[in-house]
């Protein structure tokens, strides 16, 4: 991957294939497979914790929204004390386990939707691009703000999402994603790491 050479994630080779077979398979399931991708606001959520372990060094960490797990894998690589990889869509528990054990490291998984959980135990948030539906975007701002109060550190990665923040918050870094044009409309996207104030 080329923003985070570190780690390995499987990918989907061919995005339309995959997505009707996903269908097929979740009848009433929101069937897009964001699983089968490192979307670029993860990737770049990622190499920032790569490039500064002291955000999660020691840390009990929780990725929302975690799709292939690449946050979580960067997360432990970079020193986290505990990493937990939380996400809605079933097929997430098994594309976080086959791409941890493919850099050699495990991750817990957490099934379900943990919005408005006060996460107690937890020290840092994470989360890949999750401002692309205004839902989504509101419940999850609005439970990022109640942690940031709480002391939890969030972090988030946008990758100019309808849906972010346009206030209340530090931008941390900016990088330019490689991505595809099977899941994005350009081949790179401008992407940056938030960190979520109270």
């Amino acid at each position: 991957m080329p923003v985070a050479p570190e780690l390995r994630v499987y990918q989907a080779s061919e995005l339309t294939p995959l997505w009707h077979a996903t269908a097929a398979e979740l009848a009433g399931w929101d069937d897009s497979p964001y699983w089968a991708f490192p979307w670029a606001g993860g990737q770049a959520l990622a190499r920032v914790i790569l490039d500064e372990p002291a955000l999660v060094a020691g840390a009990h960490v929780f990725d929302f929204a975690t799709g292939s797990g690449l946050v979580a894998l960067a997360a432990l690589r970079a020193g986290a004390a505990r990493v937990v990889a939380c996400d809605l869509d079933p097929f997430c528990a098994a594309a976080v386990g086959l791409n941890a054990a493919l850099n050699g490291l495990s991750v817990p998984f957490r099934a379900g939707d943990p919005i408005g959980d006060p996460l107690d135990g937890v020290d840092v948030l994470l989360a890949g691009d999750v401002f692309y539906e205004r839902a989504l975007a509101a419940r999850s701002l609005a439970w990022f703000r109640t942690l940031a109060a709480r002391g939890v550190r969030v972090l988030v990665g946008d990758a100019g999402r309808t849906y972010a923040p346009a206030d209340g918050f530090a931008v941390r870094a900016i990088l330019d994603v490689p991505t595809t044009v099977e899941i994005e409309d350009a081949p790179v996207r401008r992407a940056r790491v938030l960190e979520i104030l109270p």
